[in-house]
């Protein structure tokens, strides 16, 4: 919880903080609320490092699920790396490290493309 909770927590706060004071100055003379501004204006602002800190969160969290599946499980992809590494099947573990490396593959280019529909207005994301 706390590998995954700090890349997106400091992303975040790094994103609402560049956020244009003056865009927010500009919200107020038009009778924004408070409400209103973050909706408005700091969200959207924020939401491109938001998924950022949301891809390493990703990246971090299925890198922990496997260690800590090699490390201490009994089933799982992690384990069966592990177990059929100390049973010398290499073309077991190979399959499972290929699939292992498409699911971070497959979770990465899934929030690519969510962030792609809901930040069209960004830069591009390569």
């Amino acid at each position: 919880f706390w590998a995954t909770l700090f890349p997106l927590l400091l992303n975040t706060i790094s994103g609402v903080k560049q956020v244009d004071p003056k865009l927010l100055e500009m919200a107020r003379v038009y009778g924004a609320t408070r409400l209103t501004a973050f909706r408005r204006v700091v969200l959207p602002g924020a939401v491109p490092s938001i998924f950022v800190g949301l891809r390493l969160s990703a990246t971090t969290a299925l890198l922990l699920l496997i260690a800590s599946e090699m490390i201490g499980a009994n089933k799982g992809i992690g384990f069966q790396v592990m177990n059929a590494q100390y049973n010398f099947q290499i073309p077991l573990m190979f399959a499972a490290i290929v699939i292992l490396a498409s699911l971070g593959l497959t979770a990465n280019q899934a929030l690519v493309s969510l962030q792609r529909r809901l930040c069209r207005w960004s830069n591009p994301i390569d």
